[in-house]
């Protein structure tokens, strides 16, 4: 492949210049045909004066190249400023984050010599829409959001790319015996998408057993499907159990663009000393020239990162006496790589990647058919009252064509048939239902005057749904 492709690079804060540096030295060892266009991001520009580390003119630079090869960056501490990261991925709709677990034994310590897991984490919503709020002076909010549509992209995705990779499972965790509309939500996508995939196994695990599961017998593992939270936790714990999270790269891909970079931090206290480990950057753009088509040039550099791992040349941060046999620097050890090119490992599996057909999506967003019914409405009231004088106050209330189904506080019932020990902060949820047959908004919107009138401080407002007769909204503990 001659024709040069054009992609995007920031050498990012910390750690991220100097294994930037090294990467970059391996890709043009390596042959890699690449036209690069370099942009600034992170610490300097938030501190410039851009609350989300990033310029207007970068984003054209980004959307008209390739891909996008991203050191790790700072987010500086307080001042409101948005994480870079989770910014990029929903921009630009890079709704699926791989990242492959994988184990180097014997040469990089693991108690899973046979890991080889791949975490598929959806990128765009979950408790990373960040959109949250301080409600009152003892509560703040975070608003989790999963999606049909967001759902079926992501699981719809693993089963391709188990397809794709002939991987022979995929998995998922969530939690929906707690979370039982959002992350059963997911969990019931995921149920409907394996159906059209009946020559890979599936399986779901609740996330915490799951997790336990995953730390201590990660070889029963192959794919792994998650919601957003979940998966960045996971693969961390899953990077590091396979040997060090300084061993993994990862590619964030979306319909219309793709990023890649490594799992880890930017380390600013390893900055500027030639110690980095630069293995998962190396990584993350071997994931970046198989997407880009060259797939020769991945195998190459992987091959010889793998050669040189066999061959006991290691950073301070994978170093073992008995097993390692010289201790480098950041661009010492992206030299051993470039001096290994053409070679392959004797013990450690080497890798043979061909140019695929791009993983394709099937998914097309589908308009969901129910009956949905407003059946009444929580308000969210602020009261800094004891249970007693709170609830004896809003009872006496005549709210008209309204009437108080329950009230409970950080989700425990508090009324009716209450408990006296239930420990209660500043934050009300009051459950209301129409006294005669119809809900409206209109009905609402008189009933939060009412309230407003006689002082009460709503906070927030959640209508309530039946979709097809079923309760769209949580019941109260207790």
């Amino acid at each position: 492949m001659n024709e040069k492709v054009p992609i995007t690079v920031a050498r990012g804060d910390g750690i991220g210049p100097e294994i930037m540096e090294a990467t970059l030295k391996i890709l043009k060892g390596a042959g890699a045909q690449l036209t690069i266009h370099e942009v600034e991001i992170g610490e300097k520009v938030y501190l410039g004066g851009h609350p989300t580390g990033i310029e207007d003119k970068t984003w054209e630079t980004i959307r008209n190249t390739k891909a996008f090869l991203k050191a790790p960056i700072t987010t500086p501490q307080g001042g409101g400023f948005k994480s870079l990261n989770v910014t990029i991925r929903t921009t630009l709709g890079l709704y699926a984050n791989i990242r492959p677990c994988v184990s180097y034994s014997p040469f990089v310590a693991t108690k899973h010599p046979e890991m080889d897991v791949v975490i598929v984490r959806e990128n765009e919503e979950d408790l990373y829409s960040g959109i949250e709020y301080r409600q009152s002076p003892e509560v703040c909010e975070s608003i989790k959001l999963i999606s049909q549509p967001g759902s079926e992209k992501i699981i719809r995705y693993a089963f391709e790319y188990a397809k794709i990779n002939n991987r022979k499972k995929v998995t998922c965790f969530v939690k929906d015996n707690i979370m039982k509309l959002s992350d059963g939500l997911f969990h019931q996508v995921f149920q409907e998408v394996a159906k059209e995939y009946p020559d890979i196994e599936n399986e779901h695990w609740i996330v915490d057993i799951g997790a336990a599961k995953l730390a201590d017998t990660p070889e029963a593992f192959d794919v792994i499907v998650m919601p957003n939270l979940y998966g960045d936790i996971l693969s961390d714990v899953g990077a590091q159990i396979a040997g060090s999270v300084g061993l993994v790269g990862s590619a964030n891909i979306g319909d219309h663009g793709a990023m890649f970079e490594a799992i880890h931090g930017s380390a600013p206290r390893r900055a500027g000393q030639n110690v980095a480990n630069p293995s998962a950057l190396i990584l993350a753009s071997i994931l970046m020239l198989i997407h880009i088509g060259q797939s020769d040039k991945a195998t190459a550099i992987h091959n010889a990162w793998l050669k040189t791992l066999e061959d006991g040349i290691h950073t301070y941060d994978i170093f073992k006496e008995g097993v390692s046999k010289k201790k480098v620097g950041t661009q010492e050890f992206a030299g051993a790589v470039i001096e290994r090119l053409g070679q392959k490992p004797a013990q450690l599996h080497p890798v043979s990647y061909k140019n695929k057909e791009k993983q394709r999506q099937s998914f097309v967003r589908k308009e969901i058919k129910t009956n949905r019914v407003l059946v009444g409405a929580d308000l969210f009231i602020y009261s800094p009252d004891s249970l007693d004088d709170f609830v004896s106050k809003i009872t006496d209330e005549n709210f008209g064509d309204y009437k108080i189904e329950m009230i409970s506080n950080r989700g425990a019932r508090v009324y009716p048939d209450g408990m006296p020990e239930t420990f209660c902060i500043d934050q009300w949820r009051v459950r209301f239902r129409p006294n005669s047959e119809g809900c409206t908004q209109e009905g609402i919107s008189e009933l939060f005057s009412k309230l407003t009138d006689e002082g009460y401080d709503i906070i927030k407002t959640e209508h309530l749904y039946d979709f097809d007769g079923k309760p769209g909204y949580s019941s109260p503990k207790g």
